[in-house]
């Protein structure tokens, strides 16, 4: 299966791919261009702002429609996009300067997990936290390196997390009331051949789909065998992250980058830092909010 173009965005590092139900659009962040963007699904528009920080992450807030959460360097904001007001909200990892957040997830209780790096890849460098309703921020992984995909089987009994260099998607035991954690196995094991394993989502069927950097496409794997099922081709190398989202959870987009590029990258890639689209033949499922 090939991706298309959905929107030429150019963007430098774009990440975080989001579907927002009530919206009706499908959000997205360019980390080094510190800017996110909206694209409406049913019209084809598209939004971008321009903010003063890396921004890694954006999640839906509370009951509100118009406020997302964003995770940036630093910490977490505010943003209303209706005023277009930009709001600080919680420190996470502030004072170390080459530090910033990178992916995350909201979990079934509306708990925000986001994990750091430092911004040259040092080696453990990073952790992953949970910020709770009262913004408390607790460190659930140390020895971090670049803190990527997250997300959450069905009933929220095990969660499946990504270090990039390790090349595997670890399977952690997952308490819900309390949100520990208890390292299962290493549910995938990825070929370096294929690329990085960065962003990640999970189908209805419970297979993951991780985007694989310099792999050229979006690879769908079954953490219960680790098997590699099947994979969906994009015609840039810097794949990015994914997510399921449209009005029947049936659409997924891709996100793409073009770090570090040289003038020859960017004519043999001239698509690079798009978002692109596939429809994998399979559902996914609507993002929590954080409450």
């Amino acid at each position: 299966m090939e991706a298309v173009l959905l929107h030429a965005a150019g963007c430098l590092l774009g990440e975080g791919p989001m579907w927002h139900k009530e919206r009706g659009s499908f959000f997205w962040v360019d980390i080094d261009g510190k800017a996110f963007y909206e694209y409406n699904f049913l019209t084809g528009d598209v939004k971008k702002r321009q903010l003063n920080h890396r921004v890694s992450l954006v999640t839906k807030y509370k009951h509100f429609n118009d406020r997302l959460l964003l995770a940036v360097q630093g910490g977490l904001a505010l943003y209303d996009l209706t005023t277009e007001t930009f709001t600080w909200h919680a420190d996470i990892e502030k004072e170390i300067l080459m530090h910033r957040t990178n992916d995350g997830a909201v979990d079934c209780n509306g708990n925000l997990w986001v994990g750091t790096m430092h911004r040259q890849f040092v080696q453990g460098a990073g952790a992953l936290y949970r910020i709770d309703q009262q913004l408390n921020v607790e460190k659930k992984l140390e020895g971090v390196t670049i803190s990527n995909g997250l997300v959450w089987n069905y009933d929220h009994t095990k969660m499946y997390f990504i270090d990039t260099p390790l090349h595997t998607v670890r399977s952690f035991l997952f308490d819900s009331a309390t949100g520990a954690l208890q390292f299962e196995k290493n549910a995938v094991e990825i070929d370096k051949a294929t690329g990085s394993p960065d962003g990640m989502c999970i189908d209805e069927e419970g297979m993951l789909w991780v985007a694989q950097w310099n792999g050229f496409g979006v690879y769908r794997y079954n953490p219960g065998t680790g098997q590699l099922l099947g994979k969906i081709s994009v015609p840039v190398p810097q794949v990015s992250a994914c997510a399921f989202g449209g009005p029947e959870l049936d659409t997924m987009i891709i996100t793409t980058a073009q770090e570090n590029f040289s003038e020859e990258d960017k004519i043999k890639y001239p698509l690079s830092g798009g978002l692109f689209m596939a429809k994998p033949g399979v559902r996914g499922f609507d993002p929590e909010r954080f409450k």
